[in-house]
């Protein structure tokens, strides 16, 4: 079972930023495009392909956030750039059609 750690949330203040990563105990993890998703209704926020050649956001994240991978550390990342209180909920990685179990999240809080 393949298992997915996130990393890197907690509380800032609106118009600060942080850094999430994913990392994915698949071995196979470059044949995979990848995505982080927001809370309880998973919305997907942005995602990337296999070899990271493109990236797509939601319209309300567009300009702010930056999604990345590094495919030797099965890692996939987050830059989340001048946060607003509405990015406030628990972020998730998993593929682009969310076909692994779901990781525990990582809580992103921004509150002035």
């Amino acid at each position: 079972q393949v298992q997915l750690v996130e990393s890197g949330g907690g509380s800032v203040q609106p118009g600060g930023s942080l850094r999430l990563s994913c990392v994915v105990s698949e071995m196979d993890f470059s044949s995979y495009n990848m995505a982080w998703y927001r809370g309880k209704q998973r919305e997907r926020v942005s995602y990337i392909t296999r070899d990271g050649g493109e990236t797509g956001y939601a319209g309300s994240v567009k300009g702010r956030f930056t999604i990345a991978r590094e495919n030797d550390k099965n890692t996939v990342y987050l830059q989340m750039n001048n946060l607003k209180p509405d990015d406030t909920a628990v972020y998730y990685c998993n593929t682009f059609g969310g076909s692994w179990t779901w990781g525990q999240g990582t809580e992103v809080t921004v509150s002035s």
